[in-house]
């Protein structure tokens, strides 16, 4: 069981010198907060550092926080890639990963082969990838409480999604390294899972120092309360007036 990282243990220097300050971090939803709590990624974010000419490069990055050997927590950044480094992977698997489908295949962990569920990170083209034994440890306590055959878990380990029926609504269950179990399910078919990769956010996620906003293309940017435009004004004027309404009919 991973430790879970608290509050006063998070490394705000190193965040701030990739642009993302601690009222950033605190602004992020809730859900947002508890993913990275325990150890998992961010969502997609912008950040800015200087290079030694003191030009300012901005990039989008996933980060998570990993506890090093001494305690201290420190910060990984799972930055956004042109191309996805697939060099390694024959051509089926390659499709499959392009895909978003997970894959088996022998990787290098702690300085030793083992085989490992591998799947391609469709926001930033990184590769992820969980040993097998967990993932499949997890598979099983799933095929106990959904009663599912073997052949049917076979179908989950090589990487396809299964559908089928319960309470006579159809539920897709697949491979999704970017669940803490490395499981994902889904109500609905094969293609509402597919569709469902992305975490829903809001437009507008607005906290105690500004907001995050989402573009079109699903990308993250955060502006404080003091580069507020007008449109972000109406916005959190119709978000609170929308907020006094429900409170009142509670």
């Amino acid at each position: 069981m991973k430790a879970r990282i608290e509050e006063h243990e998070v490394p705000y220097e190193t965040l701030a010198k990739y642009g993302l300050t601690r009222e950033m971090i605190e602004d992020l939803p809730m859900h947002v907060l508890e993913d990275i709590g325990q150890g998992r990624r961010s969502p997609v974010l912008s950040i800015q550092v200087e290079d030694e000419n003191e030009n300012v490069i901005k990039s989008r990055t996933r980060f998570a926080f990993v506890r090093m050997e001494d305690g201290k927590v420190d910060v990984m950044f799972y930055p956004v890639l042109s191309q996805a480094p697939l060099a390694q992977y024959d051509q089926e698997q390659q499709k499959q990963l392009l895909s978003g489908k997970a894959i088996l295949a022998d990787m290098m962990m702690d300085g030793k082969q083992s085989k490992a569920f591998v799947q391609l990170d469709a926001e930033t083209n990184q590769v992820m990838y969980a040993p097998t034994p967990v993932i499949g440890r997890n598979l099983q306590v799933l095929s106990g409480e959904m009663h599912l055959s073997s052949v049917e878990v076979k179908v989950i380990q090589h990487g396809e999604p299964l559908t089928f029926v319960m309470d006579e609504d159809p539920v897709t269950v697949g491979i999704d390294l970017n669940e803490s179990t490395g499981i994902r399910l889904c109500q609905g078919d094969d293609r509402k899972w597919q569709e469902q990769t992305k975490r829903e956010w809001y437009k507008y996620t607005f906290g105690c120092y500004g907001c995050w906003v989402m573009d079109d293309d699903g990308n993250l940017d955060y502006v404080s309360e003091d580069d507020y435009t007008e449109e972000l004004w109406n916005e959190l004027s119709r978000k609170r007036e929308g907020h006094l309404v429900r409170v009142g009919h509670h």
